[in-house]
């Protein structure tokens, strides 16, 4: 039996490397439409919590994660001997930068060395780490050829990003249109196969290349525009009488030619705040200056030193220093209603105070209860009336559903509002600073 044969009569057996973010929901899936299906990770944690149908990413509903394992369709491994077994085989390792700032794939390269001894006839391999272009032809092709087996005649490669929008209710890995590039068109059509099982649409692209630099643009249009508006809002502030938020509403009245984008204290997560970079090393190669994508990831990058100033800006007209001024911060997490603090600019605006002498400072996150800072471990505390009054500031990093704003509203003596949340309440008592609301002129230092 051919391997579309086993993927259209659900007989192929998938396999997923790297069960985070985007590993498990996808393992998960798979093995929810039939497939058996097998979970690897050198995580010794995340095997046990799988086989024990203990859930620990937020976008996998824990009755998903129970039904399969139980039902036998899910189990995980921390080696790689199982793929022998394995009919198609999912990469989703994660994908960093060094210190530099330089791609580090060597998540890749190693899952690579390691399926290469157990690549046989007929199966496929699907790279979906957030990667630059040539990936998977320059680094992960040679190695699994070495196995003496030739991609696109006797097994197929393929090349196909993950779209994971942490806590996005409305899109799902179900209804997420998803990109597919393989080494050849024989390659395309399985990889095409395998993911329309689980995905409604799938859209077939000439290369792995299209399909790598494909995933760079979106992020990249996602941090170009971030920075516009960013940078726009830290211009209101120094103008002063003039509201982003409001100005951004406005200008989304136009039905054509615009898409709102709102400033923030900073990016998180794993692909907005790389890819530029990813992209901007692989320029280089050629030798080519991505400038202006650059320049924009550095403002984003920017966002978190330029809250920490206003924060700073606001105690200094407090009755206190800023060491003795307590400090209440709000989210932890990059995003609102997500456990998820990879690279989270909350926590970067966390840090940054502390090593500027904030020492009386505590936060609160209903999706975080521990975090560390500067080698400090904190733990979430309650957001109650108490806590609030006896704050000198409150300061919204991430605008999560559950926090009582009205509460915030209230009792906070003044609140930093970085992500425009306190728009939710009428009037309140709290002083309201928000970001880019223009509140805060720098008239009377103009020259």
């Amino acid at each position: 039996m051919s391997l579309l044969e086993k993927i259209e009569s659900k007989q192929a057996t998938v396999a997923v490397v790297g069960l985070g973010y985007v590993g498990l929901p996808l393992a998960v899936q798979y093995a929810m439409a039939g497939f058996k299906t097998i979970g690897i990770d050198v995580d010794t944690m995340k095997v046990d919590a799988i086989n024990s149908g203990r859930n620990y990413i937020h976008d996998v509903q824990n009755a998903h994660l129970e039904y399969v394992v139980r039902s036998g369709s899910l189990k995980a491994s921390n080696t790689y001997d199982s793929l022998v077994s394995a009919d198609v085989v999912f990469i989703c390792v994660p994908t960093p930068f060094t210190a530099s700032k330089d791609p580090d794939i060597s998540y890749i390269t190693s899952a690579a060395e390691e399926i290469k001894g157990r690549l046989h006839g007929d199966q496929l391999i699907v790279l979906k780490s957030t990667t630059f272009p040539s990936t998977t032809e320059d680094y992960l092709l040679p190695i699994l050829e070495k196995s003496g087996l030739k991609a696109g005649k006797d097994f197929h490669l393929a090349f196909s990003p993950e779209r994971i929008d942490p806590g996005n209710k409305k899109y799902t890995i179900h209804n997420t249109p998803i990109v597919v590039g393989g080494l050849t068109p024989q390659c395309t059509s399985v990889a095409v196969a395998i993911t329309k099982q689980v995905i409604d649409q799938v859209v077939p692209v000439s290369s792995p290349r299209i399909a790598e630099m494909e995933k760079l643009l979106e992020n990249i249009f996602r941090s170009v525009n971030i920075a516009l508006v960013n940078e726009m809002a830290q211009l209101c502030d120094r103008m002063g009488g003039i509201d982003i938020w409001e100005v951004v509403d406005a200008a989304a009245t136009k039905p054509f030619g615009f898409m709102p984008f709102y400033p923030g204290p900073g990016i998180g997560g794993h692909c907005i705040l790389i890819d530029p970079y990813y992209l901007g090393w692989l320029a280089r190669k050629y030798d080519f200056q991505t400038n202006f994508i650059t320049l924009a990831a550095e403002t984003n990058e920017s966002m978190p030193f330029f809250v920490k100033d206003r924060v700073m800006w606001e105690v200094a007209h407090l009755p206190v220093t800023l060491g003795e001024a307590r400090i209440l911060v709000l989210g932890a997490s990059f995003k609102r209603d997500v456990d998820d603090t990879r690279h989270s600019p909350a926590i970067k605006v966390f840090e940054l105070l502390l090593l500027a002498g904030a020492e009386n400072i505590a936060y609160h996150d209903p999706f975080v209860p521990k975090l560390e800072v500067c080698n400090r471990m904190f733990t979430s505390i309650p957001l109650t009336a108490q806590e609030l009054q006896r704050s000198a500031c409150a300061i919204i990093l991430t605008d999560h559903t559950q926090f009582d704003y009205a509460l915030i509203g209230e009792y906070a003596k003044v609140v930093i509002d970085t992500r425009n949340a306190m728009k939710r309440v009428q009037t309140p008592k709290s002083r309201i600073v928000k970001l880019g609301g223009g509140q805060i002129s720098m008239k009377g230092f103009a020259h």
